[in-house]
């Protein structure tokens, strides 16, 4: 293995990224960490008349990391925030009460914390340290009891929150929360009416998508060019619909499904109009059956399909050899459907 190899792997192995963002990316990052804590510590002088260290809980930096530099982050969004540091606070304060023992305590308090953020879907990193600090704060801490909740936890979350949302407005492909900036990128997203689509179009729509890959752009414009060397889809045609055969109808998630070709049922009580019947394999509604008409089924089917090594695999036409012209012979390819 060569150096370079050799610091690659290292690399990769501690997890290093490589992202790609821009100059000003990271320092609009940077700055609206700063008006973040600044405005916890101004609106806690001017509220409660508390000190910096006093008015300012220490988790609320690693929020601030969240919510300015991935502001379009799960864990970022107002929920998580909200809901994280308000029930790890809760947990904290409750631990202090019920358990004598400082070092259980504060072991009690983030494990709990964590796994009552995991049910209520709000999970939060610095929420472990809102925790944390509840129970290992000391008595001046302790002694607030439960107003820790309100002053400073629910004020420095309100504070944060609403400087990320003034904050990131300016910034079009930043808005937050994340849903706000997806909305405003669908609105502004032109229809496309082709079916194939020029790189412009590909890379407004991946930004309608996630709006935080717009200072990623190498990944779009990588992105733009493999769906541009794609092969496309040649649709099935009915007279080439073959019994025993598997197709599938190109879709993703719950709507993907195979069907299996298992006969002619041109025959039955619809005699005279070309039929065939068929049996779910895979995917969606699977050992289901039905008839179809071979031009409906032709329409349904994106294209032909094969399973190779527990895994379907799509199938495409072969060059038509020297007087065939049907091209029914196929060879599989090597991409998985699924």
């Amino acid at each position: 293995m060569t150096q370079r190899s050799w610091g690659t792997s290292l690399l990769a192995f501690a997890g290093v990224g490589a992202t790609r963002s821009g100059h000003l990316e990271k320092w609009v990052s940077g700055a609206g960490g700063f008006f973040g804590i600044l405005g916890i510590v101004l609106v806690s002088q001017a509220t409660l008349g508390f000190g910096a260290a006093t008015g300012l809980v220490a988790s609320m930096g690693a929020s601030a990391v969240l919510l300015f530099a991935v502001p379009h982050g799960p864990l970022s969004q107002p929920w998580p925030v909200f809901g994280g540091h308000m029930v790890s606070a809760f947990i904290g304060v409750t631990c202090v009460k019920l358990i004598p023992q400082s070092l259980l305590c504060d072991a009690v308090a983030v494990g709990t914390a964590i796994g009552a953020m995991y049910y209520l879907r709000c999970t939060h990193p610095p929420g472990g340290a809102t925790a944390l600090t509840a129970a290992a704060g000391g008595d001046a801490l302790h002694s607030l009891g439960y107003q820790y909740l309100i002053t400073p936890v629910l004020l420095n979350v309100l504070v944060i929150l609403l400087v990320a949302i003034l904050f990131n407005y300016p910034f079009r492909w930043r808005r937050y929360p994340a849903a706000w900036a997806r909305g405003n990128a669908v609105a502004e997203a032109p229809q496309a009416s082709a079916e194939l689509y020029s790189r412009e179009e590909l890379t407004r729509a991946i930004l309608a998508a996630n709006p935080s890959l717009s200072q990623q752009e190498k990944e779009v414009h990588d992105i733009c060019r493999l769906a541009r060397t794609q092969p496309s889809d040649t649709p099935v045609s009915a007279q080439h619909i073959k019994l025993n055969a598997c197709y599938s109808n190109g879709e993703f998630g719950d709507l993907w499904q195979v069907r299996k070709v298992t006969g002619d049922a041109s025959a039955g009580p619809a005699a005279g109009e070309d039929r065939v019947t068929y049996r779910v394999v895979a995917g969606r509604d699977r050992r289901a059956q039905g008839t179809l008409s071979r031009e409906a089924f032709a329409r349904w089917a994106r294209y032909e399909v094969t399973l190779h090594e527990n895994a379907w695999r799509r199938v495409q036409p072969a060059p038509p050899a020297d007087g065939d012209a049907s091209g029914v012979s196929r060879l599989p390819t090597q991409r998985r459907i699924s």
